[in-house]
């Protein structure tokens, strides 16, 4: 009964609350309110955007939060893999929003915050971690760019700010020639924004925590703690394990006198 609550469950997260979380992300990475009119402005993803969400996706595999070969096998059937393939896919289009929900709209800002995405991402795709230190990362990431564009650079930008707002944005706009200049927006694209994040780390946490249960159920103890080991151990072990020769077996007769004894 455990099994198959835990199975339905897990197949409930994965065909259901997944994608439609996701593609709500999709759906709302996009859009921002006009400052004037209020009128909803859907804002097209740009083709860094892509890049980004390939270079996360990598390490969301590195990490382990997607697993390919439990995932989309020919030893699965048709349907599973492709409701795998659809989750993929949505998580995919998913990150290139919620990158453009974080990324100014143009100008030196919006190539400032790309390069300091694409820094980042590249750093860590050498760099060894886990599924929860990967979750950490990429909540600071994105709550460091919703502070500087929907919270820093929105006010800084606004059309109702003080003086000591406009004085500021003038004399940036003139030490740089206008090329820090940025659309201004109605406040309600920030909370959209929030949103939008909050419910893509949901999505991301739900997918860490269907694979820590998948690891604790097929995973042997004894084969977790062999993963533990250096790479030297690992050898060892092997070799202890495959090692059939005659001094690691007891004599014939020793064992007879000591069944004797």
């Amino acid at each position: 009964m455990t099994a198959n609550n835990r199975s339905r469950n897990r197949a409930l997260v994965d065909f259901t609350v997944l994608p439609l979380l996701f593609l709500t992300v999709s759906l709302l990475g996009g859009l921002r309110v006009g400052a004037e009119e209020h009128s909803f402005i859907f804002v097209a993803p740009p083709l860094v955007t892509l890049l980004l969400a390939v270079l996360l996706m990598l390490l969301l595999v590195r990490g382990r939060l997607i697993r390919f070969r439990q995932w989309v096998g020919s030893e699965l059937p048709p349907l599973t893999n492709v409701a795998h393939i659809w989750m993929l896919l949505t998580l995919f289009f998913a990150s290139a929003q919620a990158f453009n929900s974080v990324l100014p709209e143009r100008g030196l800002l919006h190539w400032l915050f790309s390069f300091f995405f694409l820094w980042t991402l590249w750093n860590n795709q050498f760099a060894s971690f886990d599924a929860h230190r990967l979750l950490r990362s990429l909540a600071i990431l994105f709550g460091t760019a919703f502070v500087l564009k929907h919270m820093l650079l929105a006010s800084l930008y606004s059309t109702e700010g003080g003086w000591l707002k406009r004085v500021a944005g003038s004399l940036l706009q003139g030490v740089s020639l206008g090329t820090l200049d940025a659309e201004s927006f109605a406040p309600a694209t920030g909370y959209i924004s929030f949103f939008t994040l909050t419910l893509y780390v949901a999505g991301l946490i739900l997918l860490a925590f269907a694979g820590k249960d998948e690891t604790q159920i097929v995973v042997h103890p004894v084969t977790a703690e062999y993963r533990q080991l250096s790479v030297t151990d690992q050898l060892a072990v092997r070799a202890a394990i495959l090692d059939d020769s005659p001094a690691l077996m007891p004599e014939p007769e020793k064992l007879q006198a000591g069944h004797d004894d």
